[in-house]
């Protein structure tokens, strides 16, 4: 069939084709011109293919397996001994293996020069458009880099195949194989979120070495090649690593006990595990475990700012090629009035989530040598992770509600992307939990809020309601009584002043000057679609089209 005999065919059924065939790099100018003011745009040719990988038909149909076919546990094989092995389909290797070859881990560490976090942070953003269970191992070999350094000898043992640009699922030693991951173990089913409660105890072995006794209520990726875990010693919650396999070739004391049935993330194995005896050696002082983590835990909250903002693209992707092809009552439904207000208020949301994903990534790069970004990334990881991964959930179903009943099969990718986005707001310290790190960076760092509010001023100077939201934000902070109980709506006012200020300074006035009378002056509803009357959708739209 020619190209005219298919478009006559799609008219009559009026039914969009496939999104495929495009580079999600170099069709979407806002991200490129975000990358490039950042310091980025020197990772231009790997987010070209990456790009291009990202908008083709074999990695949908990937992502698609991978989400279906689950992973499965085998705790004993057929003699009865334990085994404690989970089988992915084929589809998840591949993926993994295209994640880790083109650098998502590794980027930021091996680079060595300005804008790394920023250039990693576009190839994350990226490969959240179109499969997000990966994301969870590609962000703790990433992070775990941060902790692992804290022991120079462990280190130097595993840093060189953790940043290997390749992919090795073989259940081996390190000796044995040419590249690893690592993971993290944390929770404990009566502490979840309070790190303090664990119970999981270390006994001290002689040489540095422990035995672990206990369990760990989440542990995702539990075929990882080691990982990062808390175990209480005398002196209190301590870290540990522990390797998967040891150096005789047997197995460590690390048992599966089951893996999670998940609302979403399902690629991504998250399991219950036990420590028998498992060994371990430990990293940071004795006693300090949770204080060694907490480089770590920014970083992954940081990918949880990225992957958000990512996800978002990918689901505005998804509502404005569909509506571009659908017709109702005479019309393509990107030109009715009421469906262009609900594109435009998807778009705003999108490009202020770009812009505050990737100047946090700036503030990231900078922070070894300039003490203001330093405090900036402090308070802005715990902001935008709380903020973006709030709004997810609400903006994937009305991305979803574009597509109509299209939208909610299993076949398109909205329902994975739906069912994907609370997670974002869940792992890594739920919302509460973002908020009263807020208030915790403010009272030890108070200098943090003085750059978060430099960072906004920036942008407010030509407008008097974002100088009047600045004003407000440092009223709530000066009322000391029930501060505690106010953290979200402290939190949501920093995140939306600063959106807003990104906006004024990065975005064409179009947009600007709607986000501002949306989500500052508050003429807007309690739904996306609610834009105030005489906003220029169809020019917000043009914006973010795939171009």
């Amino acid at each position: 069939m020619d190209d005219r005999a298919v478009a006559q065919a799609e008219q009559a059924s009026n039914q969009p084709p496939l999104l495929a065939g495009y580079n999600a790099w170099e069709q979407d100018a806002i991200l490129r011109a975000a990358v490039e003011r950042e310091g980025g745009a020197w990772i231009g040719e790997r987010a070209h293919r990456l790009g291009e990988m990202v908008g083709s038909e074999r990695m949908q149909l990937l992502a698609d397996q991978a989400n279906r076919n689950l992973p499965q546990l085998r705790t004993h094989d057929r003699f009865g001994e334990r085994i404690d092995a989970v089988d992915y389909h084929p589809a998840y290797h591949e993926l993994m293996a295209l994640a880790f070859g083109a650098g998502l881990h590794s980027v930021a560490w091996k680079a060595r020069r300005d804008g790394a976090f920023v250039a990693r942070a576009a190839l994350n953003y990226l490969w959240n458009q179109a499969e997000n269970g990966t994301s969870c191992p590609v962000t703790m070999a990433f992070a775990a880099v941060q902790v692992m350094r804290n022991d120079p000898q462990l280190a130097a043992e595993w840093e060189p195949k953790l940043l290997a640009d390749a992919y090795d699922p073989s259940p081996l030693h390190l000796s044995q194989k040419r590249a690893v991951t690592v993971g993290m173990a944390m929770t404990e089913k009566q502490g979840g979120s309070d790190l303090r409660a664990n119970q999981t105890v270390a006994t001290e072995l002689g040489d540095g070495a422990y035995a672990l006794e206990g369990h760990k209520w989440f542990c995702s990726a539990p075929m990882s090649d080691g990982f990062l875990t808390l175990a209480r010693t005398g002196a209190g919650v301590t870290c540990f690593f522990t390797p998967r396999s040891l150096a005789d070739g047997s197995r460590n004391g690390i048992h599966i006990q089951r893996l999670k049935d998940k609302c979403g993330n399902r690629s991504n194995a998250s399991s219950e595990i036990e420590y028998h005896g498992a060994w371990a050696r430990r990293i940071g002082a004795d006693g300090r475990g949770i204080a060694t983590l907490i480089e770590m835990a920014h970083l992954t909250r940081f990918d949880i700012v990225v992957a958000s903002a990512g996800m978002m693209r990918g689901a505005l992707n998804q509502a404005l090629h569909h509506c571009e092809h659908r017709s109702a009552f005479g019309r393509r439904l990107v030109e009715q009035p009421l469906m262009q207000n609900v594109l435009a208020d998807l778009a705003l949301e999108t490009e202020a989530a770009t812009l505050l994903a990737l100047r946090l990534a700036r503030a990231l790069d900078r922070s070894a040598h300039d003490p203001q970004e330093r405090l900036l990334a402090r308070i802005l990881t715990p902001v935008a992770k709380y903020w973006l991964a709030k709004r997810n959930p609400a903006f994937m179903f009305e991305a979803m509600e574009c597509l109509g009943g299209n939208g909610y099969v299993e076949e398109a990718p909205m329902a994975r992307f739906y069912r994907e986005a609370p997670v974002n707001s869940i792992w890594e310290g739920s919302g509460n939990v973002a908020c009263l790190d807020v208030l915790r960076s403010m009272q030890k760092q108070p200098d943090s809020v003085a750059a978060l509010l430099a960072e906004i001023r920036a942008g407010a100077t030509s407008d008097r309601h974002l100088a009047i939201l600045v004003n407000s934000i440092e009223k709530q902070l000066a009322e000391t009584d029930g501060l505690e109980q106010r953290a979200r709506r402290i939190v949501e006012m920093a995140a939306l002043a600063l959106q807003a200020s990104l906006m004024a300074q990065h975005a064409a006035p179009t947009a600007a000057d709607a986000f501002f009378s949306s989500r500052v002056q508050g003429d807007w509803g309690h739904a996306f679609g609610t834009l105030p009357g005489g906003t220029r959708c169809d020019e917000i739209i043009a914006r973010s089209r795939l171009g």
